[in-house]
Order: C-alpha cells, then structure tokens, then sequence
C-alpha cells in the first residue's frame, strides 16, 4: 500500500519560465541558450521550422474582455455563453462578455501554488446541460498544511539535491484531478469528488466518453533532476510510473477495461502513455479523433505528438533539446531511438507553448482543421496547417502584443478566445 501510494504521488516539472524569473541576475546571465549550440537532426523532412503559410491569415481585430485576472490558466465555455476560469491561485470565477466576471466560486479544494504547480485547467462535462459537472486540475497542499503559496525552492531546490530515499519522504503535495457539480446559481461546487492522483494539467474528452488527463514528470521520485539527467534510465517500471503520462479514465474515475497497461500489475492502470515531459495542451483532431499533445523540452525541444495506446514519449532519455546547462541529455545526443515515439512537430529554440486547439469554426473558414497554439515564449498565437498528420506551414499571429499567450479556446461565435499572462482574456476575430 505504502509503495503504491509514493508511486501516485504528485508529480514536479520546471517550466525554463519559470526558473528564468525566480533565479537572481547573473544568474539568468550565465544561463545556456539553445541557439548557443546546433540544432538537433529531424527525423524526417518537415519534422521542424516550416515554412509560413503561402497564403497569410486575414487581418485580426483583438478586443480585450477582462484586462485583470491575476494568474489566469484555463477557461472553458458553458452552454449559457459565460465562461469558467481558472486562475492559479486556487480561484474559479464565471465570466461574461460584458466584462463582468464573479467572486470566485466557493467550494474549490484547497489548492498550494509553488513553481509551476497550482489549479490548472477547467472543462465542462459534454452533457453539462443536464447534469452540471465539471472538472478541474489541481495541485493539492499535504494534509494539515495551509493552503497558499510558496518559494520556488521548496519545490525545487530542496528536492533535487535530496537523495532518491529522502525525496520519497517529501510530503510536498498531490497533483489531483477532481469534478464536482456547478450550482445552479453558479456561486459554488457541490459534491468534489477526486478521481485520480499524479496528474494535473490538461482534460480533454475523448470521442467515446472517457477523459485523457496529461501530467508532468515525477522526477522527485527517480534519480534525474527537473532537466533531464546526464545518464539513461532504463527501468522500465521507473520510466512507465514516474515520467509525465498521459491517463485515461471514465468520468466517475473509473479504468476503462481496454487501457493498455491492465496485464502488467507494475504499471499503474490509468497509465495510457509515458515518457512525457510537461505536456501542457491537448485536443483531439476531429478529423481522425486522435489525441495530440504538446508539451515543453527542456533547453530546446518543445514538440507535439499523436499520442498511441502504450507509446513511449523518450523523456528523459530522447529529446531534441538538452539540459539547462547545454549538456546533451543521457550523456549523448538522443532524439531517435528505437521503441521511442517521433514527435509530428518540434521547436528549436522553444516557443514555450501551452493551450492548443483544432480549428472547427466558420469565422476562419482558412483555418479549419488547423492547429491553434499558445505561445508564451514565442509571445504570439501560433498558426500550424496540417496535410493529413504532417504539419506544413506555421504562421506566427498576435506579435504585436507582445504578451505570452497561456490558453486558447474556440468560441461558439467561432472567434477565438486566449488567456494572456498579463491576466487579459481578448477575444481574436476577423478585422
């Protein structure tokens, strides 16, 4: 009970953003950039730097809808056309277009904000107009602690220079995913209800009714450090339990019968896929009702990915990118390995992304069944045209902002809606 309890326990990643703005100055200075070394070998043409659209998109009229959320994340429409958001310091509110957005709804967990670690994104159940529910990730305080925000170093720094034995005594917190019913005045959440334990980043509905949840790196309970590690890690259990996976489980958190890892008692059984990093946006292509997902690299090596029942994602021994430092990771340059799934697409340098969508609407008829990508490195709203699975041309929208663009989400209007981490909600449309 005891091993399998560590082995759900929450699981920490650094987002490179993130340590940018807690280090000191020189620090920040001394830092390697991905530009300062080559770039890492495609696995095949057009695996990365596509070219721009032959033909742009249309000039765009950016209307801002609430300029003042503090730490928004993720927004999620309601039949009614307000919107649920979350922002990270434990808060869901309800907006409307009008600008009106509400004191934050009572009945949300106690959340423990720490490094990249917070309340994360917010969905609404597809028959919501009958029953209600949504569901939510988190980052859970341990019991007894006060929920609220801490150093970064409690999160990092007191946790890689721990051996592996003192790491997995760490009671920092759990990454949870829960769902609960919206009231009918939409002031509160009644009955939350945990589902699962170990991941807290993005929920996306598959077509057959089940929930893909995606979650970062564990590394606090195996040898690496938040960036990788300067050798292979070969144990199959450590990389299936412990990297960032992808799960999938039915709404009542229960395991679908067909997940791919029931025979094998050593896997955890929600595990759909490992060797993820930060996987911080996921959709399913309405074309093929695949899941794709994004997710960050290290220095270098953001990528995105159709994600396959059982398929090894290589983190954290395959990467385009390398360590912090500008060591290679696992000691060696490593981005194709045998067993190990290709990404569609990579970035190097990165575009740090987060939020992604495929284009359904009829306000940008170029657009359909195009991917939609936050960029907060990039600072822009990136455009990637597909033919079939392969991405053949990215188009970089919104620069004159200069704001990291964090969600993304596609109205009922077919505008497109985004969460900028200057705490703007704008809505995009044609000029």
């Amino acid at each position: 009970m005891e091993t399998r309890k560590s082995v759900r326990s929450a699981g920490y990643l650094a987002a490179i953003v993130v340590l940018a703005v807690a280090m000191s100055s020189p620090a920040r200075a001394q830092m390697a950039k991905a530009e300062d070394y080559p770039p890492p070998k495609p696995a095949f043409p057009g695996q990365t730097n596509a070219p721009t659209p032959s033909k742009p998109s249309p000039p765009l009229k950016v209307d801002v809808i609430i300029p003042r959320f503090n730490g928004a994340w993720a927004l999620a429409f309601m039949p009614n056309g307000k919107m649920l958001v979350t922002e990270r310091y434990g808060f869901i509110r309800v907006a409307e277009m009008n600008g009106f957005y509400s004191a934050p709804v009572a009945g949300v967990p106690d959340t423990k904000i720490v490094a990249a670690e917070s309340l994360h994104d917010v969905v609404i159940d597809p028959d919501f107009a009958h029953n209600r529910m949504i569901y939510f990730t988190y980052f859970a305080p341990p019991p007894g602690e006060t929920p609220g925000s801490w150093p970064i170093d409690v999160f990092y720094g007191n946790v890689w220079k721990a051996s592996v034995a003192q790491r997995r005594t760490m009671r920092v917190g759990e990454e949870r995913v829960a769902r609960a019913r919206l009231s009918d005045d939409e002031r509160r959440l009644e009955n939350v209800e945990v589902l699962v334990d170990g991941v807290n980043r993005r929920i996306v509905f598959a077509p057959d009714g089940t929930m893909f949840i995606t979650g970062a790196d564990r590394f606090r309970f195996y040898e690496p450090s938040y960036d990788g590690t300067d050798h292979e890690i070969l144990d199959p259990d450590v990389l299936r339990n412990f990297t960032g996976r992808v799960v999938r489980i039915n709404k009542d958190g229960s395991i679908p019968k067909d997940n791919p890892f029931l025979d094998q008692p050593t896997v955890l059984p929600e595990t759909y896929s490992y060797g993820h990093r930060d996987p911080e946006g996921a959709a399913i292509n309405p074309a093929t009702g695949k899941l794709w997902v994004i997710e960050h690299g290290p220095l270098g090596g953001d990528k995105i990915s159709i994600i396959k029942p059982g398929g090894n994602y290589g983190w954290p021994n395959v990467s385009y990118g390398r360590r912090y430092n500008g060591d290679l990771l696992a000691g060696k340059a490593q981005w194709q390995k045998p067993g190990v799934e290709q990404p569609v697409y990579f970035w190097y340098p990165d575009i740090a992304p987060c939020g992604m969508i495929f284009y359904t609407g009829d306000m940008f008829p170029e657009w359909k069944g195009n991917v939609l990508i936050g960029g907060m490195g990039a600072k822009s709203l990136i455009r990637l045209v597909l033919d079939g699975d392969k991405v053949v041309a990215e188009e970089h929208l919104l620069k004159e902002l200069n704001a990291r663009v964090r969600e993304v989400q596609q109205g009922p209007d077919g505008a497109i809606y985004s969460l900028l981490d200057d705490g703007r909600l704008i809505r995009v449309s044609r000029k």
